[in-house]
């Protein structure tokens, strides 16, 4: 499920690049930055990307999750610094929400 999850965020990265100047490095796979010191996005961007992967997600999972909540915002670490901290973070609060 990992795997289909990166697939679905790289796919809406790639998506909203087309409308960025500084682009996210998804060559970069897993370790691309998104968000923080190592992003690209700024705060506009980064709830752009998160209600397209949400969205995404339910379409193509049937998972209606929630990403940008009180949990996410309050971790040490945030989960949105790279693809694979968001895909681990949806991985963690799909399993949750089951």
């Amino acid at each position: 499920m990992e795997q289909k999850i990166i697939g679905i965020i790289l796919h809406e990265v790639s998506e909203l690049n087309e409308q960025l100047d500084h682009k996210v490095a998804i060559e970069n796979g897993e370790n691309a930055g998104l968000y923080g010191l190592t992003g690209v996005l700024d705060s506009l961007g980064l709830v752009t990307l998160i209600v397209a992967v949400e969205q995404a997600i339910e379409d193509e999972l049937g998972l209606a999750i929630s990403l940008a909540d009180e949990r996410a915002m309050s971790q040490k670490n945030s989960p949105f610094r790279t693809i694979g901290t968001l895909a681990d973070y949806i991985v963690k609060v799909s399993q949750e929400e089951a």
